[in-house]
């Protein structure tokens, strides 16, 4: 199949494979961090706290990272990243079995993923094109892509599986060897050129952060559609990320192997859209289908807020994971197309920090609100608020005729 093309050329078959198993060992690293946090403090500010500590490293250093990744190899970065996290990771597996470890110390290890984050993602996302043939590259990128999706549907079962056994510090051990093994994939591929070489760099940095800016500015659908992803991702992902933990086990009483048959549900919606969409040469009505889906998903958390059993959840956690992948799957088929090709990494990059840089902030308020409120009101309130901000984008022309 022409899907797994690409696993035929041995520097991104190497790439792919360590970075699938890193992948894995993060998926277990998080169920596992997560009811840790639940067990450990009983509080959904602590759980905010924690992904905040991850989050703004990552949003801080993001463009330094991208100027370090243009500037140094590429695949040098990436296996000192691998290195550096799978460091910390063992450090807190050893605090976790020596029942020594403090919520602080969850917290210091969040900083040190996020900073680390900062420079390892621009890296892969820079290094897949160096390592792969042209034509090679739809193959690659869509097997990252479902690599990804497949990992957060086994991985969150196999997480609550360890967790159930009482064996947390054997999941965090695991995440730790992953990186491990990354690294040794990354070795044999030194030698490989992956920082292009450009003849002439840029001088002034804040003119092409003008430019970059000025174009956004000059298409509605993009400063709309930027706008109120910064906001509706604060009201969306929040309730998802701080508040599920605590509706499975406060609301429904049911443990981690729920938590983690939820996550799944929404990894298995979103690889069904993404074998639908796949299959398709154009999507028409862009603005309009987006936006649907984007109303349908806040609607949608609204209904795990209501829901009173699991598999009320995990359907309406499957029909989530399907509606955002419309959503983002037609965002970037639509930068790809309409945004010029020079301009692209720029208004990419303000894209990429205009949409998630409010979320520290929806996490800790999520924190906040799930203790104060609990969690139903939290998923209804969030949902309700998506939904309406996904509607205003509706009213402007210039989102409704985007096709």
């Amino acid at each position: 199949m022409r899907l797994f093309s690409s696993l035929k050329h041995r520097p991104f078959a190497l790439l792919w494979s360590g970075q699938s198993i890193s992948r894995l060992g993060d998926s277990l690293y998080r169920i596992a961090l997560a009811w840790w946090v639940l067990e450990k403090t009983g509080s959904a500010t602590a759980m905010g706290t924690v992904l905040i500590f991850s989050f703004t490293p990552m949003l801080l250093f993001l463009l330094i990272g991208g100027v370090a990744v243009d500037r140094f190899h590429r695949l040098g970065l990436m296996l000192t990243s691998d290195l550096l996290r799978g460091g910390v990771v063992a450090v807190v597996a050893l605090l976790a079995s020596s029942g020594r470890m403090e919520i602080w110390h969850v917290y210091v290890a969040s900083i040190l993923f996020g900073f680390v984050d900062a420079f390892f993602q621009p890296a892969y996302t820079a290094a897949v094109p160096q390592l792969t043939p042209s034509e090679l590259l739809l193959s690659a990128n869509s097997l990252t892509s479902l690599s990804g999706q497949l990992v957060n549907v086994i991985g969150p079962g196999l997480g609550a599986f360890i967790v159930a056994l009482g064996d947390t510090p054997t999941a965090f051990a695991l995440d730790a060897l992953s990186f491990f093994i990354s690294a040794g994939c990354l070795v044999p591929l030194l030698r490989l050129p992956t920082t292009p070489r450009l003849e002439t760099r840029r001088a002034n940095v804040l003119r092409d952060v003008r430019e970059g800016i000025g174009t956004v500015l000059a298409s509605p659908w993009l400063w709309i559609s930027i706008t109120i992803a910064g906001l509706a991702n604060m009201t969306q992902v929040g309730p998802v990320a701080v508040a599920l933990p605590f509706l499975i086990n406060d609301h429904l009483q049911l443990d981690v192997g729920a938590l983690g048959l939820a996550q799944s549900m929404h990894s298995i919606g979103a690889i069904a859209v993404a074998v639908w969409l796949g299959r398709l040469t154009r999507i028409r009505r862009r603005g309009l289908l987006a936006y649907g889906t984007w109303v349908a998903g806040g609607l949608i958390t609204v209904g795990i807020g209501l829901s009173v059993s699991i598999v009320e959840v995990g359907l309406a956690m499957l029909l989530l994971g399907a509606a955002y992948s419309v959503c983002g799957l037609i965002w970037t088929n639509t930068l790809q197309e309409l945004v010029p090709r020079d301009m692209l990494g720029r208004v990419s990059s303000i894209d990429y920090l205009g949409s998630f840089v409010l979320l520290p902030v929806g996490f800790g308020l999520t924190g906040w609100a799930t203790d104060q409120w609990g969690t139903p009101l939290v998923f209804i309130i969030g949902g309700l608020l998506t939904a309406g901000l996904a509607a205003l984008g509706l009213l402007h022309p210039g989102v409704r005729r985007l096709d």
